[in-house]
């Protein structure tokens, strides 16, 4: 019987020591090369992003947004070029537009505004990339982990 009670979880005792798993989707020539500045320079970021190197934020497709969040992802930042600054010429412009779109998409399917960030960095700027990651990782953190369509939850493989 007393084996029974010790398998017995504490859901808040985790929450407490609950961290978030972020997914950074990396515009190649500025956002990426902002993150390798801000490892270089030994800036002090939230250590649990995984980073995905695009060629562009402008070809981030939202797929690659759902597929995170059903593999365990509890929160998505797509970064890129500043606007006008896109190695592409209008790619962040592209993506700016299609983002927009997406979160209403994201709002119909029940997706808290918190989980998902877009933001602007560029190769010079390590230290507001560490600044971005650390926003991005508070503002998943209170919200907490997500359910809504991550397969393991779901019961599907």
């Amino acid at each position: 019987m007393a084996d029974k009670k010790s398998e017995i979880r504490n859901p808040k005792s985790e929450i407490g020591n609950w961290q978030p798993k972020i997914i950074a989707f990396l515009c190649n020539w500025c956002s990426y090369a902002g993150a390798d500045l801000a490892g270089v320079g030994r800036m002090q970021y939230p250590p649990n992003v995984r980073v995905i190197r695009i060629p562009c934020s402008g070809r981030m497709n939202p797929k690659f947004i759902l597929a995170a969040l059903r593999s365990g992802a509890d929160g998505i930042l797509v970064s890129g070029c500043h606007p006008g600054d896109c190695h592409y010429l209008s790619g962040n412009y592209f993506a700016r537009r299609k983002f927009a779109l997406f979160r209403s998409l994201l709002d119909y399917m029940g997706i808290e505004d918190g989980r998902i960030h877009f933001s602007w960095v560029s190769a010079a700027e390590g230290e507001r990339f560490a600044e971005v990651i650390s926003e991005v990782t508070e503002a998943v953190r209170a919200i907490g982990p997500s359910h809504r369509l991550n397969r393991k939850v779901m019961g599907r493989r």
